[in-house]
């Protein structure tokens, strides 16, 4: 059955809805629900019970990209700055140094072991060296795992910060397999140009998108949504545009705003940790359809081969080696070795090769989808079982919450306070956002001349409102005063 324009939509929402009940089942029987996504789409394709005819690696890969925004955006408002500062060094480490000796030590394998040229070898070993930004939140949010050691963040900020890297050296080995005459030493300026454009840009979209979205005034709440998904936009194809590496810039972007006090934040997060999920969802079920489960048993030899040497020869070593100038305990270091899942991004960056024409274009994107395959699988699956043994996982009660965690849970407030604002108070005209209000307490409501105002950030607080906030702690409730420059009480 091919795909057309009159069955799209139902064959689309009876794979989302076959997805969501599956993915429910895997909670209970501890499967990593990507395995699944992936799964459903290969049984759903032409050589399952499907029979859906899905062979385009141009539309495949525009899916990834525009998958890939949301999720990498979404994990970038996520990113709590305070609690990726300490372990900047580490991370921003593993994401460049770490990627450059995955690809470098996986391709000289490849190269070693295969007819495979230096080029081509390379060319695989940088597709297949980032780990998955989608399949790591996804995995450690979905088994509510708490970590030891700063270990949560440092793995976030890895997978979401090294995709543009592994996209650069894909781009770049792409282009040296297809013109040989070209050296490895002319693609320099281009790799380094990708990534501070990628930086500035994403910084300089993420400050003026702050500016834009506390200043306009929109009528509908929803819009700010919208607002913020053309921010998002417009960050990744105008640093793609200009030659710069727009993943790195909307990661970026999202990281900055996240940490910012926005309008209508809460419901921004809402939306966008829906909309990642969904873009997860939707990635991984056009990659199970792109890929014929009949090729992939041609690669099970070499495909087994190289998923043992990445998880227990390349990541590790890579890994140790970016971590040797920082003290960090072996323990700690052999969990983050573990867990350097590869899932879509890898075999979205698959399609480059075959759109480019590479000669060897098929069986590289059968390997990956391999190797990406098993190692969901594998190391997905005992992720909680290695944080056990390796000894790095906290009790429950002792999670660190995220950004995310405290914007979206509602029941987490302990105590109500009413605060009147007094007469001739520095804070009279302001809005709510202006104020820059601990991400600890809200104001739940305000009393103004009789009436009850739900307020948000754009609601401007005036003399003799009477506040009524809700706050974690005492000390909580003692920082709203000060923000509110109302030091006693």
């Amino acid at each position: 059955m091919d795909i057309t324009s009159q069955n799209f939509l139902l064959i689309g929402s009876l794979l989302l809805f076959v997805s969501i009940i599956a993915g429910k089942t895997s909670y209970k029987f501890g499967i990593p629900v990507v395995v699944l996504f992936i799964s459903i789409g290969m049984l759903a394709g032409s050589e399952g019970i499907g029979g859906i005819y899905f062979d385009n690696p141009n539309v495949a890969q525009f899916i990834g990209i525009i998958a890939l925004n949301f999720i990498l955006f979404s994990g970038g408002l996520d990113t709590d700055w305070n609690t990726i500062k300490p372990i900047m060094r580490q991370g921003i480490s593993l994401s460049v140094f770490g990627v450059i000796l995955t690809a470098g030590t996986f391709g000289v394998f490849v190269w070693y072991i295969t007819d495979f040229t230096i080029y081509e070898s390379l060319l695989l070993g940088s597709i297949i060296s980032s780990t998955d930004a989608a399949a790591v939140f996804s995995i450690l949010r979905s088994k509510s795992v708490a970590l030891k050691n700063n270990l949560r963040p440092t793995l976030e900020l890895e997978s979401g910060s090294n995709d543009p890297m592994a996209y650069i050296l894909t781009i770049v080995f792409t282009g040296l397999v297809v013109n040989q005459q070209s050296d490895m030493l002319s693609i320099i300026p281009s790799f380094l140009s990708q990534l501070v454009l990628g930086a500035v840009l994403g910084f300089g979209c993420g400050y003026g998108g702050k500016l834009f979205i506390n200043r306009i005034h929109l009528d509908y709440e929803g819009l700010y949504v919208i607002l913020v998904i053309a921010i998002m936009f417009f960050a990744f194809s105008l640093t793609d545009f200009i030659g710069g590496n727009g993943f790195l810039a909307i990661y970026i972007c999202g990281v900055y705003l996240g940490n910012q006090e926005l309008l209508h934040k809460k419901k921004l997060l809402k939306s966008f940790d829906s909309f990642a999920l969904l873009m997860q969802i939707v990635l991984f079920l056009t990659l199970g359809l792109l890929v014929y489960p009949s090729e992939l048993l041609s690669v099970v030899g070499i495909g087994l081969i190289l998923s043992v040497f990445l998880i227990f020869v390349a990541r590790p070593l890579s890994v140790f080696l970016c971590l040797l100038p920082f003290k960090m305990k072996l323990n700690t270091k052999l969990y983050i070795s573990w867990v350097g899942l590869r899932g879509a991004v890898p075999i979205v960056f698959a399609t480059y090769p075959l759109i480019a024409g590479v000669g060897k274009a098929d069986l590289i994107f059968d390997i990956v989808f391999f190797i990406s395959l098993t190692s969901v699988i594998v190391q997905g699956s005992t992720v909680t079982i290695m944080a056990k043994w390796l000894k790095v996982i906290l009790p429950a009660n002792l999670k660190k919450r995220t950004i995310s965690d405290m914007e979206l849970n509602e029941s987490i407030k302990t105590s109500l306070t009413k605060i009147v604002i007094p007469e001739g108070c520095s804070i009279v005209g302001k809005k709510i956002v202006d104020v820059q209000f601990p991400k600890t307490s809200i104001i739940s409501y305000i009393i103004r001349n009789g009436s009850y105002i739900i307020p948000n950030g754009s609601t401007v607080l005036q003399e003799n409102d009477q506040l009524f906030v809700l706050s974690e702690t005492q000390l909580a409730l003692q920082d709203v005063y000060k923000r509110l420059e109302m030091y006693t009480y």
